[in-house]
């Protein structure tokens, strides 16, 4: 009982870091009605850029955070501004390419300036664990989780209360009415790329400590990030939150008892199971993905 209760509980607070990587894509998705196929490459390089800074500057990862999510959202900005703007009205396809080409340039770059070799940082306080009664927590773990529950509780209050936050739901359910209504469009399509991408780099800074970074790291991560935001329900926040701590608790148990290699399994087939029984996911709404409408 102590295993499955330790499992559950380590499940959980990796599921929720799994949440905060894939909020940034929930919101662009949308916002923008497009997917960013370069998502992992977007948290390859906030997890580098936390390499860089903590080691240089001899601080942790989430001190990080105070260079890095800038960085990431001038980041976003420029690849809105350069790629994303000309081919958000364009047929899909064009987002899809353009970003998979994004994402491979990104990759090589990585391979070429950094090589191969795996970056890591040391743990907190050597590495102690935090002991709960019978349960046993990594430090970083449980920072990591806290950090995104409280990102997330605070992007949705954000999303209800904030007059951005009204704007971007506005746009959402209708977007020639909210132009009409004098809500700038394309400035709100770039400021929500541009948020979605620095809170890939929060979730880089929190992932650092837990994960070595290499080239191809993002590709770990990305299917787990799509899995978590249809699992969840296109558009929903705490669908997202719920969703990344399902993929986590089915991933740890697999992980323990069957093999660690099987977990992509389990949770590919759970994520299949919700959509034959729930195509919209656990907190999607028929027809439409809505940021800040389902919450």
């Amino acid at each position: 009982m102590a295993a499955i209760a330790q499992l559950v509980v380590s499940g959980v607070m990796l599921g929720g870091i799994y949440a905060i990587m894939s909020i940034g894509l929930t919101l662009i998705f949308g916002v923008l009605k497009i997917v960013n196929f370069a998502h992992g490459e977007f948290l390859m390089l906030a997890m580098y850029v936390a390499w860089a800074i903590a080691s240089l500057a001899g601080v942790n990862a989430y001190a990080a955070m105070i260079f890095v999510i800038p960085v990431l959202f001038g980041f976003g900005v420029l690849v809105y501004l350069l790629i994303i703007r000309s081919a958000v009205d364009k047929p899909h396809l064009i987002v899809v390419f353009a970003t998979m080409g994004l994402s491979i340039v990104m990759q090589n770059l990585a391979l070429v300036l950094m090589t191969a070799d795996l970056r890591d940082v040391p743990p907190l306080f050597g590495g102690a664990p935090i002991r709960i009664g019978p349960l046993y927590l990594r430090v970083e773990l449980v920072l990591g989780f806290l950090i995104s529950v409280v990102v997330t509780l605070a992007l949705m209050v954000f999303m209800k209360r904030s007059y951005l936050g009204k704007a971007i739901r506005a746009t959402v359910q209708d977007r020639d009415a909210a132009m009409l209504m004098g809500i700038n469009v394309p400035r709100l399509f770039l400021l929500t790329f541009a948020g979605g991408s620095a809170l890939v780099g929060l979730a880089g800074c929190i992932m650092l400590p837990l994960y070595s970074t290499f080239p191809t790291v993002g590709l770990n991560f990305v299917l787990i990030a799509y899995v978590v935001v249809v699992l969840g329900g296109m558009g929903s926040m705490g669908g997202a939150l719920l969703g990344g701590m399902c993929i986590g608790i089915v991933q740890s148990l697999s992980g323990y008892y069957i093999a660690p290699a099987y977990g992509q399994l389990f949770y590919f087939l759970v994520f299949l199971l919700v959509m034959i029984f729930r195509p919209d996911g656990l907190f999607g709404q028929r027809g439409a993905a809505m940021v800040g409408i389902n919450e």
